[in-house]
């Protein structure tokens, strides 16, 4: 199994495919997906990487992180798993 990567401070003009093209080079890529807004489609200026192997993930983070892109330097690290939020909001707790 992969390892999921963190991608932030992504310039807004990257998208699913470029952001792609960036991490193939480091191995076989099984998903990239930049977060979008919903309503708009426009970038939020990070998205998520899956690479096929722990070393591919590894040497990713390791050439990526920094890496100046479109005048922005790329935050990359290891994505920290999704956590349930289970709060609906301030006061609602049991609802």
């Amino acid at each position: 199994m992969g390892k999921r990567i963190y991608v932030g401070n992504l310039p807004f003009s990257q998208n699913d495919e470029t952001l792609n093209a960036m991490f193939s080079v480091f191995g076989t890529v099984e998903y990239a997906k930049v977060i979008t807004i919903r309503n708009s489609g426009r970038s939020k200026g990070f998205g998520f990487v899956e690479m096929s192997t722990e070393e591919e993930a590894l040497t990713a983070i390791e050439k990526m992180s920094g890496k100046e892109v479109e005048d922005r330097n790329l935050i990359v690290n290891e994505a920290k798993p999704l956590e349930r939020n289970d709060h609906r909001g301030v006061g609602q707790e049991g609802y």
